[in-house]
C-alpha cells in the first residue's frame, strides 16, 4: 500500500506542476456563462491487496525456560560412555531408543540456543552413534541389543542390552531412534573428520536397518518381533505415528518397501476420518500419533493422494485434532475436575494406578502408564491430563496452546513444574487413598507424576524450536532420504516442488471423492444420532 499511495501522490504532484507551467503567460479566458459544475464521478481505483496473514503470537518468557529445562533433561540424564537416554527419570530403570532420537535431536537444538558447544554435542553423538554401530545383533533371547538393524524398545541403561524378556524389537521404536540419526546426518554439515564420522554412522546405521524383514503380511509392517514367539501379529495400519516409518522404509538404499505398503497403509484411513468435536480430520485418540512424525517431518504444504481428495495436508488434520481435544475438554462428559477451556490434552502417559473407584458416584477404570485420548475410537478418559499434548502441539494451533501452558504453570506449577520442565501428567480427579503405581497425591490438588518420561518430553523440545524458527523441520529438509520416501509415498507440492518449478494442483479422484463423502455422511450421522442417544454420562465401565 505504501508503493501504490506513494506512486498515486507523484503522479499527481507531476500533473499539477503541469498544469501550472502550461498555464504562466497565458491570459485569463473570456468570462463563460454560468454552466452547473459537473458532477463526480467513480474514481478508478487498484483493488487493496488481501490482507496479510496475522504474524504468529510470540511466545511468553516461560517457554525459553521450559525449552532450557527440557534440553537440560537429555542433556543430564543420558549415559555419557554409551549415550543411551533412559525411558524415564529420575526412576530410570532403562533406556528407550525412542528417547535416544528424541536426545540426538535435542543436542543441536541445544547448541543453536548456546546451551552446550558443538564440539560437546559432536562427541555426545559420536559416542551414541557408536554404541549402535557396535552394540551386538542377533536372534538370541539375551546380551543383544538388536537383530535385522532394528532395536529393542527398552535397553539396559549400562550394558545395553535388552531389558527383559517382555520387551520387543520395535519398529516404530527404531523409527523414532532413525528420525535423530538422520537429523545429525544432514545437521553435523561441516568439513571436519568428526562431523564426517557422524554422517557415515548415520548412513551405515539407516542402511542396516532390514524393512522387509517385519513384512511379514505384505506390504504392511509388523509392530516387532520377540526371539522367544516370533513376529508381532498386528501391523501398522493408519492412521498413527507410523507415518515416519513408512517413509524411512520407502527410502531405504538398501532394504526399501514397495510402495505399496503406503497405498495399504492409506487404505485404512476412512475407518478413522470423520466428524469429533465439531472438526472432520483423520482421528486417532492419543495425540501423539498427530505429533511425532510432525516432529521430524514438515508436513505443511505438501500431500499425498488421500490428502488431496481430502482438500487438506497432514499438518492440518494435526491442528484440527488439537482442537477437538480442546473442545472435548471445555464439554468435559464424564465431568473431570478442572477441565477446560485451558486445561486439556490427553496422550499417553503415566497415570496413579489401574483401579476401578467411585467418582461422583459411578465406578470409573483408572490407569497407570497407557494411552488416553478423545476421538472417534479407541478413546481412553481417567482424568489424566499431560502438558505435552498441548506444548507438543504448539506449531498447530499456538493461539490456544500458549494460553493452556500459562494457566497449567499457573494453577499447577508449583508441584508439576520442576528441574526439567512439566513432570509428565496430572489427575486433579484421583484422590483416593490407595497404594499407588507411580507419583504422588497432592492434598486438595490430586494425583500428580513423579517422573519425566522422554517420549512426552520430546514433542515438547522439538516442537518448540519449530515454533520458533522451523530448526528441525529445515535441517530435515536437507535429508536426500527423507525427500525420498515422501516421493516415494506419493507426497508433492510445497518445499518438495523441484526449484524453478511451481506446484501443480492435481485433480482429486471423483471416485475416490465420492466414496469418502458417503463416509463422512455416515460419521456425521452415527455422530448425531450418538449424541442424541447418549446418557448425560457414559456407562460405568466393565
Amino acid at each position: 500500500m505504501r508503493l501504490r499511495g506513494g506512486g498515486l501522490w507523484l503522479l499527481f504532484s507531476i500533473t499539477l506542476a503541469l498544469g501550472m507551467l502550461s498555464g504562466c503567460g497565458r491570459q485569463e479566458p473570456e468570462q463563460k456563462p454560468d454552466v452547473a459544475a459537473p458532477k463526480p464521478g467513480p474514481i478508478a481505483q487498484t483493488p487493496p491487496p488481501p490482507p496479510a496473514k496475522p504474524a504468529p503470537p510470540e511466545l511468553p518468557p516461560l517457554f525459553r525456560d521450559i525449552e532450557r529445562r527440557t534440553f537440560q533433561f537429555f542433556w543430564d540424564t543420558t549415559n555419557e560412555v554409551n549415550g543411551l537416554t533412559p525411558d524415564r527419570f529420575p526412576s530410570r530403570p532403562f533406556a528407550s531408543i525412542a528417547s535416544v532420537g528424541f536426545a540426538l535431536t535435542a543436542y543441536p537444538i541445544g547448541i543453536e540456543n548456546g546451551w552446550v558447544s558443538r564440539r560437546q554435542a559432536v562427541d555426545r553423538t559420536l559416542t551414541t552413534l557408536k554404541f549402535f554401530r557396535d552394540a551386538p545383533q542377533g536372534p538370541q533371547r539375551t546380551g543383544r541389543t538388536g537383530h535385522h538393524g532394528f532395536y529393542y524398545h527398552f535397553l539396559d541403561m549400562q550394558t545395553g542390552h535388552r531389558y527383559e524378556p517382555w520387551v520387543e524389537l520395535s519398529s516404530i521404536d527404531t523409527a523414532l531412534l532413525m528420525g535423530g540419526v538422520l537429523f545429525a546426518q544432514s545437521y553435523y554439515d561441516r568439513d571436519d573428520p568428526r562431523e564426517k564420522e557422524i554422517r557415515d554412522l548415520a548412513e551405515l546405521l539407516y542402511k542396516r536397518v532390514d524393512w522387509t524383514w517385519l513384512q511379514q503380511r505384505k506390504p504392511l509392517i509388523s509392530m516387532g518381533w520377540y526371539p522367544e514367539s516370533g513376529f508381532i501379529q498386528h501391523d501398522w495400519a493408519g492412521y498413527n505415528e507410523a507415518m515416519l516409518l513408512y517413509i524411512l522404509a520407502l527410502a531405504s538404499p538398501t532394504h526399501p518397501v514397495g510402495t505399496d505398503a503406503w497405498e495399504v497403509w492409506t487404505r485404512t484411513y476412512d475407518l478413522s476420518w470423520g466428524v469429533f468435536q465439531g472438526q472432520e480430520y483423520l482421528s486417532f485418540a492419543p495425540h501423539f500419533g498427530h505429533q511425532y512424525s510432525h516432529v521430524w517431518i514438515d508436513f505443511r504444504g505438501i500431500r499425498d493422494q488421500y490428502m488431496r481428495n481430502r482438500g487438506i495436508d497432514y499438518f492440518e488434520n494435526s491442528r484440527r485434532a488439537t482442537y477437538a481435544q480442546r473442545s472435548y475438554a471445555i464439554e468435559n462428559p464424564m465431568k473431570w475436575k478442572e477441565y477446560g477451556e485451558n486445561v486439556w490434552g490427553l496422550t499417553a502417559s503415566d497415570g496413579p494406578q489401574r483401579t476401578m473407584q467411585y467418582f461422583n458416584g459411578e465406578q470409573r477404570e483408572f490407569r497407570h502408564y497407557s494411552a488416553r485420548g478423545a476421538g472417534l475410537r479407541d478413546d481412553f478418559d481417567d482424568g489424566t491430563v499431560a502438558p505435552t499434548a498441548a506444548i507438543g502441539s504448539l506449531p498447530f494451533a499456538p493461539e490456544i496452546v500458549i494460553p493452556a501452558t500459562l494457566e497449567v504453570h499457573k494453577r499447577y506449577g508449583e508441584f508439576l513444574y520442576s528441574s526439567y520442565g512439566f513432570l509428565d501428567a496430572f489427575n486433579p480427579s484421583f484422590d483416593f487413598d490407595i497404594p499407588l503405581k507411580t507419583g504422588r497425591l497432592v492434598e486438595g490438588r490430586g494425583w500428580v507424576a513423579s517422573d519425566y518420561i522422554g517420549i512426552d518430553q520430546g514433542p515438547i523440545l522439538t516442537m518448540i524450536a519449530n515454533y520458533r524458527n522451523e530448526f528441525v523441520w529445515n535441517v530435515m529438509k536437507r535429508n536426500p532420504h527423507i525427500r525420498k520416501g515422501l516421493e516415494r509415498a506419493g507426497f508433492s507440492g510445497g518445499w518438495l516442488t523441484p526449484e524453478g518449478q511451481t506446484p501443480q494442483a492435481t485433480p482429486p479422484d471423483p471416485e475416490a471423492a465420492a466414496a469418502r463423502a458417503i463416509g463422512v455422511a455416515e460419521s456425521r450421522a452415527a455422530s448425531t444420532a450418538a449424541q442424541k442417544s447418549a446418557p448425560a454420562r457414559p456407562a460405568p465401565p466393565k
